[in-house]
């Protein structure tokens, strides 16, 4: 309660006018900002129309979604959907595409390595606790689709393990909570930013059920009837298909980045005439502890000097009408070949009947005596320009969609006769996709440091940590706020799109083929066996290496301990394993800790030598 205005904000006349004033300054700038994105909501819904497969829809003069009618009444409409697995394929790719994320180390010392254990073993445990690869999937998808998505990193009290009650109510000890958001609930206060970065305040405004305002901030709406997307109270959204929310309120949340007057920012809820919550930014999410707005931005296709990006839909439609056009008269040439044409002289039949059931086989035609006979009008074969037209634009989806027939369809052009010639072709695909698939995990990384600072912010208390580590073995952590110091989010693997699940396993086979990873004997070891196990996805399986692993996590345990104290070798370990899990762990920079104590190195050495002892057969 830094700033002036907070400070005035009190009981009276004088609180009420302020109370009045927020609400109004919120409730307008809403609505500015509404009325100048809503030529780019429109193109949303369009896009949202042609990939469900309502594809006449276009945006009439009064800025509406609106049906096309027919020209004729005979005129056929099928919408053949060529967009759907354009997108499917590409979400799919994208999805795929994203690694595991980790923290680099700030420093070479053993607390800055620990650090950024602990730091990745929270964000591996975040990623699974609350599905962020679901997550992930569900904003990708919104950004193919519109071009934006965005993330929501915040902390729910009520999340995580149960931890007591207090005055008959539960107390919970809190967990982060990650959003997919969609383009259609942002609203940055000036569309020519780039990104959220650039933004001073950005209005998240959405549909939300009035329970759910009452259960969080205890206020009681009368609800109604509000589209989802337009934010119209008793209304749809798309003229070509209703999506509302029944017993709901706009709720509006205002996050403003600090300023001189108020240093740490302004967090500000408005729903209908009430302001539910008046405070500073409540996350410390920034760099260097700032606080900060606490929303990430994806985009599929970037727009220079535009906020929002452009989804691969948009360039398609086009493409998608005319292909529509073409089959559809085709349909309509064959629908006349197959039924006819009639021509009847005036006055010869009954028109009527002939109408009803056409020249249908087995039916008697009774015309006047002395007319001519009802006959059909030849209409010749279909013309060889449908044909070349509906091949042409089949080659322009795959050229600007960047998806071609093969991952569409698993069909190989017959042109296509050589295997290095197919993997050109996928090469040249995940090239396409390429500077989506880098915004992706520009998003997926940010979220990744929210996540750290959002810990680092809220458990003030010891929180014990559960991770599943290596080899299947469970990892514990007990830490708190001053624990958790390093946010250096990276991926452990650069290019996720570089290597499939399948190209990886083929790399593994060729270079066992190759014998690289062979000794200088020409075997290969118990410890690179299960790493190659691992690798291949068997790690967990019950087989005959299953031994090998509980050598690997014994090592690992002593390294772990630090060598203390002295640690005795068992009969039962198998000293191959043993010797070369210690020499790696005191060769890295894990154990700077243990070579700089005399002591500890000491107890390590005299460790590793009985092991080789062991090993050589010369036990004493």
């Amino acid at each position: 309660m830094q700033s002036k205005d907070i400070e005035n904000f009190v009981e009276g006349k004088e609180g009420e006018r302020f109370y009045e004033d927020v609400v109004q300054s919120v409730k307008d700038d809403f609505l500015r900002r509404q009325n100048e994105r809503r030529e780019i909501e429109r193109q949303w819904q369009i896009n949202i129309n042609y990939l469900s497969g309502n594809q006449y829809c276009e945006i009439a003069p009064n800025g509406e979604v609106e049906e096309v009618e027919k020209y004729y009444f005979w005129q056929t409409r099928n919408a053949y959907n060529h967009i759907a697995p354009v997108i499917d394929t590409r979400i799919s790719k994208l999805t795929a595409s994203c690694p595991i994320m980790s923290v680099r180390a700030q420093g070479e010392e053993e607390r800055d390595i620990k650090t950024a254990k602990l730091s990745s073993a929270i964000l591996k445990s975040t990623y699974s606790r609350t599905n962020l690869k679901e997550t992930i999937a569900k904003a990708t998808k919104w950004s193919e689709v519109c071009g934006t998505s965005f993330y929501y990193v915040g902390w729910d009290g009520d999340g995580g393990k149960r931890i007591g009650e207090l005055d008959g109510v539960p107390v919970f000890e809190g967990d982060v909570k990650v959003e997919a958001v969609s383009p259609f609930e942002i609203f940055p206060d000036s569309l020519c930013a780039e990104s959220v970065g650039e933004c001073q305040s950005v209005i998240r405004a959405r549909a939300v059920r009035v329970c759910d305002v009452e259960k969080t901030y205890g206020e009681r709406f009368k609800g109604q009837d509000i589209g989802v997307f337009t934010l119209s109270p008793n209304g749809a959204d798309l003229s070509c298909g209703a999506n509302r929310l029944h017993d709901g309120v706009i709720l509006i949340e205002k996050y403003e980045r600090p300023t001189a007057e108020f240093p740490n920012g302004r967090y500000i809820v408005v729903a209908e005439n009430k302001i539910l919550h008046y405070g500073e930014l409540p996350y410390v999410n920034g760099t260097e502890g700032r606080r900060d707005i606490p929303i990430i931005q994806q985009k599929s296709i970037d727009i220079a000097g535009s906020f929002f990006g452009s989804s691969v839909i948009e360039r398609i439609i086009p493409v998608q009408r005319a292909y529509n056009a073409v089959k559809n008269r085709k349909q309509e040439f064959l629908n006349r070949l197959t039924m006819g044409v009639m021509s009847v002289e005036d006055g010869s039949v009954d028109v009527d009947d002939l109408a009803e059931d056409g020249l249908s086989p087995g039916k008697i035609v009774v015309y006047r005596q002395g007319s001519r006979p009802p006959s059909v009008i030849g209409t010749g074969n279909i013309p060889s320009e449908l044909i070349y037209e509906e091949e042409r634009l089949l080659n322009e989806f795959i050229l600007i969609s960047g998806v071609s027939e093969f991952s569409r369809t698993s069909a190989i052009d017959a042109n296509i006769t050589s295997g290095v010639a197919l993997q050109l072709l996928i090469d040249q695909e995940e090239a396409r996709i390429s500077a989506t698939s880098e915004s992706l995990k520009r998003a997926v990384k940010e979220v990744g440091k929210h996540v750290i600072r959002l810990f680092k912010q809220f458990v003030t208390d010891v929180r014990l940590l559960k991770v599943a580590g290596e080899s299947g073995r469970v990892e514990l952590y007990y830490f708190s706020s001053s624990d958790v110091s390093s946010d250096d989010v990276e991926f452990d693997t650069e290019n996720g799109m570089a290597f499939s699940p399948a190209q990886k396993k083929n790399a593994v086979y060729e270079l066992i083929g190759a014998g690289i990873l062979k000794d200088d004997k020409g075997q290969m070891s118990k410890r690179t066996k299960s790493k190659l196990l691992e690798i291949l996805g068997f790690g967990s399986i019950d087989n005959a290496l299953d031994v090998e692993s509980l050598h690997v996590g014994k090592a690992e345990n002593e390294n772990l301990e630090g060598f203390k104290t002295q640690v005795l070798v068992d009969e039962y370990d198998d000293h191959e394993i043993h010797v070369a899990e210690h020499t790696r762990f005191l060769l890295s920079v894990e154990s700077d800790g243990v070579r700089k104590d005399p002591e500890r190195k000491k107890y390590a050495i005299e460790h590793l030598r009985a092991h080789k002892k062991a090993l050589t057969g010369l036990i004493e």
